[in-house]
């Protein structure tokens, strides 16, 4: 029997009293996993509390059905469309709004997912298995430039050309990429110099999986959805993994809570802004020794106030 894949919550309580207002209020969480998050948020709630959460990955959907608690909704979606989901139960507003970003450690364990080169598996990456172009297929009709611009852009990795270079011509050998280690080892051929401690392929499955998955597509229409659902005095708490997702979490929030100046009209009243940033916090010095898959997460949190968005 295979044993069952095991999921940390990373920043568990910070996050959970990041978005806890009030017992009777209403929550989202946008990212199920395993449920971690979910499940202290439940423990939390009064009787007329209501947690819904969403998770476009089946299996996440799979596990969350074992919660058996009628304040508890799972939905099968991208968290992108919260508004849409909440909108077909008749939820127009909420008070809280949780956000885990990446990929979770069933994903990334579990070979047949193709999340991870340290596992022989079919290059799949996608979180939703239902439906979308996987990374083999997308790396099997891309152009050279396509791929360049996606693992340059998305794994920030200087050596991206040359990759990209790779795989086409292999490609046009007639055996194209389509496992975890034939990409593993055509990168590792590719990139000339590696960083201390780190697989030269980290930079290149991190690009494929936020291109399949529209990660950072998805991440800015979640955030404007979350604020637009949040009630007056509803918290945001999004958790972050690398430095793309911090800056689009982080530049929302300021956008959206930082008075800009204007020297043309200095003494004009001071515009109502829609958030107000309220916390960053960085996983404790144990929790990254208990998990070191914390180690790179940063945890940002913003109040919704009465102005319009």
């Amino acid at each position: 029997m295979t044993a069952p894949f095991v999921h940390t919550t990373v920043l568990l309580h910070e996050t959970v009293e990041g978005v806890f207002t009030r017992p009777d209020g209403v929550y989202v969480d946008g990212t199920f996993g395993r449920g971690g998050h979910s499940r202290l948020l439940l423990s939390k709630l009064g009787p007329q509390g209501r947690l819904i959460s969403i998770d476009r990955d089946p299996e996440a959907v799979a596990a969350a059905k074992a919660i058996d608690d009628p304040r508890f909704t799972i939905r099968h979606a991208a968290f992108a469309d919260m508004a849409d989901e909440l909108a077909a139960i008749g939820v127009p507003a909420v008070d809280g709004v949780m956000l885990d970003l990446g990929v979770s450690s069933p994903q990334i364990d579990n070979p047949e997912r193709g999340f991870s080169f340290r596992f022989e598996g079919p290059l799949d990456m996608r979180m939703d298995t239902t439906r979308g172009e996987s990374a083999a297929e997308f790396l099997a009709r891309a152009s050279e430039r396509e791929i360049t611009e996606v693992i340059r852009d998305y794994g920030e990795e200087r050596f991206a050309a040359q990759i990209a270079k790779a795989l086409v011509a292999r490609r046009e050998s007639g055996a194209p990429v389509s496992s975890t280690a034939e990409l593993s080892e055509l990168v590792a051929g590719a990139v000339k110099t590696r960083e201390a401690g780190q697989n030269p392929a980290t930079r290149t499955f991190q690009a494929l999986r936020i291109h399949v998955n529209a990660e950072l597509e998805e991440l800015q229409q979640g955030l404007k959805a979350a604020m637009q659902l949040l009630a007056p005095g509803g918290h945001l708490a999004v958790i972050s993994f690398h430095s793309l997702e911090d800056r689009i979490v982080k530049t929302f929030i300021n956008t959206h809570s930082k008075q800009v100046f204007d020297r043309r009209a200095p003494f004009a009243p001071e515009k109502a802004m829609p958030l107000k940033s309220v916390a960053r916090v960085f996983p404790s010095e144990a929790e990254i020794a208990a998990n070191p898959r914390s180690r790179s997460a940063v945890l940002r949190v913003a109040e919704r106030t009465e102005a319009p968005c």
